[in-house]
């Protein structure tokens, strides 16, 4: 069984007890860790030998996940440069995610 979501702009495939990372979710501060989060943007259902696809969504799917830490990646360096120009930019940046570990998902308007 495995289903693929959307979430951040991203699809997932994920199964029941795989560990996903994701961008991170809700506010500022996000999710705390060890709190449920229920996704509701399920594109794709696969249970048994049967699919279901959705238009754009699954009615009724959801896939419930535990929050299992809030972090940052390894800091990447962005340069920039024009040839000839004297031109040099220079930064770095750190993107944000959310880790969660898929505990159940719960079939749409076919199945559960």
């Amino acid at each position: 069984m495995f289903a693929i979501i959307e979430t951040g702009g991203k699809q997932y495939k994920v199964s029941p007890e795989d560990r996903v990372k994701v961008e991170k979710l809700g506010p500022k501060e996000g999710y705390e860790v060890g709190q449920e989060v229920v996704i509701d943007k399920v594109l794709v259902i696969s249970q048994d030998s049967k699919v279901i696809v959705g238009t754009p969504y699954v009615e009724g799917a959801t896939v419930k996940a535990q929050v299992l830490s809030n972090g940052r990646t390894k800091k990447i360096q962005i340069f920039k440069m024009k040839p000839r120009k004297a031109h040099r930019k220079h930064g770095t940046h750190r993107q944000s995610f959310t880790m969660l570990k898929i505990d159940e998902i719960v079939g749409g308007s076919n199945g559960s």
